[in-house]
């Protein structure tokens, strides 16, 4: 019996999972028989396999079989762009190719009156990306290469529509331009693992009826070999790679474009001379299901049954064919001539041949002429065999290829009729799993001994630990007891002081705080007293000083005096005792009375002299300590002397550095009064929209004029001026310094402010001020200005700053995350001034420029703030009104178009601004209508707007745009738009109009 790679039988036989309770002792016969069993039963099994979860993308299910499951040829059409030849020489003819993508329908235009219609899977217009027209043609068909089936991509299409481009963009220096094969081979490494699965590639190409080897150029000849069992098709001789990672693919498909063969033609500069064709071979591991278990009898007859891990291993193996024809073309158009003319001819030749074998299959001809050429056996297996298949064919817009662009969508009609038989390969691993099974049955049988050895062991261990255990649990028992006794009195023992704690401590947190209440309400106190009491001190030292002072001064004299008396005293004794002895001795022995009273008086002498020294020597004290008393207030009056005379020259300090800032106010308050005057002077001769000026004076504008505006002359006086009052304002910034400035803005004097924030609005409007003045705080301080100020004039000239900061993107983030956007809505809604309004709109209308804050500025009320200064009917306010929402409409057509999908209606639709653009699209002031034709075109620009606009009356606003805007660039896209849309197209139909 012959064993065929592919499952094709049903399944004989059952399964039952099996079951041991207990280790089994397994021979070497047993070992043999199981494995025979195995093998046996392995060889007698397959699996018819139809896929359960196909894509529905490819068509209705026609019919199936045993083989496989019918699929039809899905194909798509793509427009080429016009280039730059195209566009001169197709301008005086319309559009011949008319796509309608939403319909999935192409119309080709025969002449004003009469035109084909014909569908496919896929209309793709000319501004589709890449990545979409992978994910339509080319992403279904890889899908089912991972899941096991073949699949193939081709591109056909008259030479130099994008075949190349479609499938071989490399996309080197833009990712978004990779093509088909890129894009396939991430999907496939994505999916497939290094260990289990495997990738190879082969590149080669169709060259004059020979298949040559693109990556090794030697191969110029290769064989194409037929299995005539199963009718693959394989090319033995080609460069098989094998792919681990996305760089070397790249390099690889390098070097094959290299090795390719180009010439350049009338239609292309770089037209492909020879059919590529890249291989892919993929062989994945498929995920094994519960239900595949193997199950045969051993020589008993008893069921031997595969555990779950002993399933067989299934390899799925498909390819991807990725086929870039050849353009085909005519000789007269492409001008070949030469070897150049031999290419052309096979390659129509073998085109000719494939579109033989598509009407064949498409007709159900019984005879299919596959061998007419080395293309058609190559992609035999394409059309009519077992791969999915898309097709996406490449048509020009000219109408100079008329007769080609017919051809290739005929050949696409009828490659839509072909239907393949889609096979799912699969092959099942017997040599891996017959491995695997001998390694874990000897494992096994190993283990089973091991473990009968060690039952026994285990039981002989287990019943000494038994006896062990249940000792160990008794005396276990007992102390757990006595341990929980302990435990529960211990417990309640400290719950008790547990609690005793807790009101310990709450009765500590109360004396706490009150505690530090009245230490807090004391220190106080004394701090109070003690301040206080030093002054009492003070005031009692002085006056106890000076009335010391003066009782020493009593005390001395009155010891002087004292003094005197008592020396008076001593001299009359001394003079009495003098004559007392001369009449001694005159008169010899005296009485002895006479005797007693001399000594008396010695005795009263010796005492006088005794109360003499005491006195000196008082007297000497007395004098030490008025000299101490008065040495402490000589020093303590010196110390005071110091002390004033420091506080004295901390008050002249303080008084200078004041005297100084004074001037310095008065220097800047005057400066800023000759600049703001110099401003309103030099204003007045300055045209009303310059392209950035400064904001002397509430008419500056802050913002930079339309894109289109038309500048006006300016004479030399006012240039002069105006650059005198710039290199004013600059000599200002260096001396006084940015910070200073910005701190008048908040200065009690109001004229001070007005001059300071036209001095800051100025320097805003040059770039070069722009990031100091931010970085300084500058920017946080207008908007303050703008919240808090309601002074008219400040708040124009605030707003005007904010404008000109708004023309930096990164000053735009900031602004809308410092909430500038509510305090510009909040500004515009209070204020009545014109001139302020056009400066709050000249604000907004900046930041409506930026793509990223679109949609917080509208959340915030941007938009509804610029209509809502419509109530000025001020020009300059509405000119800045319809830029602001020229820009919005500006943005949102970039970033629909960038995107690639479609949104969501305008957002100036949903609040309300169409009819105001409609009633002012013909306004008579130039600036205003500029803008509002401009808005009216972007939002045109996109279908979903469309019906909102045929209502509003745009309609007839956008033809007279078309017809008679006086700028070409704007005439020029609403022209574009109205071709471009079939909702317009449609309504000038019903209104029996025609637009060129």
């Amino acid at each position: 019996m012959s064993l065929s790679p592919y499952r094709g039988s049903t399944i004989q036989g059952g399964s039952v999972r099996p079951r041991l309770d207990r280790p089994l002792s397994m021979g070497s016969a047993t070992k043999q028989t199981a494995v025979q069993a195995v093998t046996a039963h392995a060889l007698t099994r397959s699996k018819s396999v139809t896929p359960s979860n196909r894509r529905p993308n490819y068509g209705p299910r026609n019919g199936k079989d045993e083989s496989g499951v019918s699929g039809r040829v899905r194909v798509a059409v793509r427009l080429r762009p016009r280039n730059t030849d195209e566009i001169l020489a197709d301008a005086d003819f319309g559009d011949y190719v008319e796509l309608m993508p939403e319909l999935k329908r192409l119309r080709l235009r025969k002449n004003n009156w009469d035109s084909e219609t014909f569908q496919f899977d896929e209309v793709l217009t000319e501004t589709a990306s890449q990545k979409r027209v992978y994910e339509v043609v080319a992403k279904p068909v890889v899908e089912s290469v991972l899941e096991g089936y073949n699949g193939t991509v081709m591109a056909y299409g008259q030479t130099g529509t994008g075949k190349t481009y479609t499938l071989g963009k490399l996309g080197e220096e833009d990712t978004a331009g990779r093509g088909i094969m890129v894009r396939a081979m991430e999907d496939i490494l994505a999916d497939t693992t290094s260990e289990q699965d495997s990738v190879t590639v082969s590149y080669l190409q169709l060259y004059m009826e020979t298949v040559q080897d693109l990556l090794a150029p030697e191969k110029d000849n290769i064989s194409i070999v037929e299995d005539p069992k199963t009718g693959d098709v394989s090319l033995p001789g080609a460069t098989l790679v094998e792919i681990k990672d996305q760089k070397s693919f790249v390099e690889l498909l390098e070097i094959g474009e290299a090795n390719r063969f180009a010439a350049n033609t009338k239609l292309n500069t770089e037209s492909s001379r020879s059919h590529a064709i890249l291989l892919v071979n993929v062989k994945k591991m498929a995920k094994l299901k519960p239900e595949r278990e193997l199950s045969s009898l051993n020589e008993n007859g008893s069921n031997i049954q595969l555990s779950k891990n002993h399933r067989i291993p299934t390899i799925r193996k498909s390819k991807l064919l990725i086929v870039d024809l050849a353009g085909s073309e005519r000789v007269d158009k492409s001008g070949s001539e030469g070897h150049t003319l031999e290419e052309a001819k096979y390659i129509n030749l073998s085109l000719t041949a494939l579109g033989k074998c598509i009407n064949a299959l498409a007709e159900n001809s019984p005879h299919v002429p596959i061998r007419d050429s080395k293309l058609t056996r190559l992609l035999r297996d394409s059309f009519g065999g077992s791969a999915r298949t898309s097709l996406i064919i490449t048509i020009g817009p000219s109408p100079q290829h008329r007769g080609e662009t017919t051809s290739t969508i005929l050949f696409g009609q009828r490659a839509m009729k072909v239907e393949n038989m889609v096979k799912l390969k699969e092959e099942f691993d017997y040599k891996g799993l017959c491995r695997r099974l001998e390694m874990d049955l000897d494992r096994l049988i190993a283990e089973n001994e091991r473990q009968n050895q060690a039952v026994l062991d285990a039981e002989e261990e287990m019943e000494q630990k038994i006896q062990e255990a249940q000792k160990s649990v008794m005396e276990a028992e007992k102390k757990l007891a006595t341990t929980l006794e302990e435990i529960t009195a211990e417990k309640l023992r400290l719950q008790k002081e547990h609690m005793e704690t807790i009101y310990k401590l709450e009765q500590e947190k109360a004396v706490r705080e009150k505690l530090e209440k009245e230490l807090k309400e004391h220190t106080q106190s004394v701090h109070a007293q003690k301040e206080k009491q030093m002054q009492n001190e003070r005031a009692k030292y002085q006056r106890e000083l000076e009335d010391r002072k003066l009782k020493h001064q009593q005390e001395i004299a009155e010891l002087t005096q004292r003094l005197e008396v008592e020396l008076t005293q001593r001299e009359a004794l001394e003079k009495k005792m003098q004559e007392l002895e001369h009449l001694v001795k005159q008169k010899g022995r005296n009485e002895s009375g006479d005797h007693e009273q001399i000594l008396l008086l010695n005795a009263k002498m010796q005492k006088e002299s005794d109360l003499k020294e005491k006195a000196e020597k008082e007297v000497k004290d007395l004098k030490n300590k008025m000299s101490l008393a008065a040495k402490d207030a000589k020093e303590e009056n010196s110390k005071m002397r110091d002390e004033m005379k420091s506080i004295k020259h901390d008050l002249e300090e303080h008084l200078k550095q004041k005297k100084k800032l004074e001037n310095e106010i008065k220097n800047l308050k005057h400066q800023l009064l000759n600049i703001s005057y110099e401003a309103d002077e030099t204003r007045k001769s300055i045209d009303k929209e310059p392209t950035r000026t400064s904001i002397g004076s509430s008419t500056s504008p802050p913002v930079p004029p339309p894109v289109a505006s038309v500048s006006k002359p300016v004479n030399n006086a006012v240039c002069e001026s105006l650059n005198g009052q710039r290199a004013t304002i600059a000599k200002l910034f260096e001396q006084v310094g940015l910070q200073k400035i910005l701190s008048l803005l908040d200065s009690e004097d109001m004229d001070v402010r007005v001059h300071a924030v036209k001095v800051v609005a100025n320097l805003a409007a040059e770039e070069a001020n722009q990031e100091k003045i931010v970085e300084a705080g500058g920017l946080g301080s207008l908007l303050s200005l703008l919240q808090s100020s309601e002074d008219e004039t400040i708040r124009r000239v605030a707003a005007g700053a904010i404008a000109n900061l708004a023309m930096n993107e990164i000053n735009q983030e900031l602004i809308m995350a410092q909430g500038g956007i509510l305090l510009l809505a909040k500004t515009a809604n209070e204020a009545e001034d014109p001139q302020t309004l056009r400066m709050v709109a000249g604000a907004i209308a900046n930041l409506c420029g930026n793509d990223k804050l679109q949609g917080k500025l509208r959340e915030e009320g941007g938009i509804k703030a610029l209509l809502g200064m419509v109530r000025s009917r001020h020009q300059d306010v509405l000119a800045q009104i319809a830029r602001g929402l020229a820009n919005f409409a500006k943005c949102e057509s970039r970033g629909i178009v960038q995107a690639g999908q479609k949104k969501g209606r305008s957002l100036l639709i949903d609040d309300g601004a169409l009819p105001w653009i409609v009633s002012n699209a013909s306004s008579e002031a130039s600036p205003i209508r500029r803008h509002i034709e401009l808005a009216l075109c972007h939002l045109a620009q996109h279908d979903v707007n469309a019906k909102d606009l045929i209502a509003a009356g745009a309609l007839w606003e956008l033809v007279r745009i078309s017809k008679e805007c006086s700028r070409d660039d704007i005439r020029t896209l609403a022209k574009r738009t109205l071709s471009g849309s079939s909702v317009f197209q449609s309504e000038l139909r019903k209104m029996h109009l025609t637009h060129e």
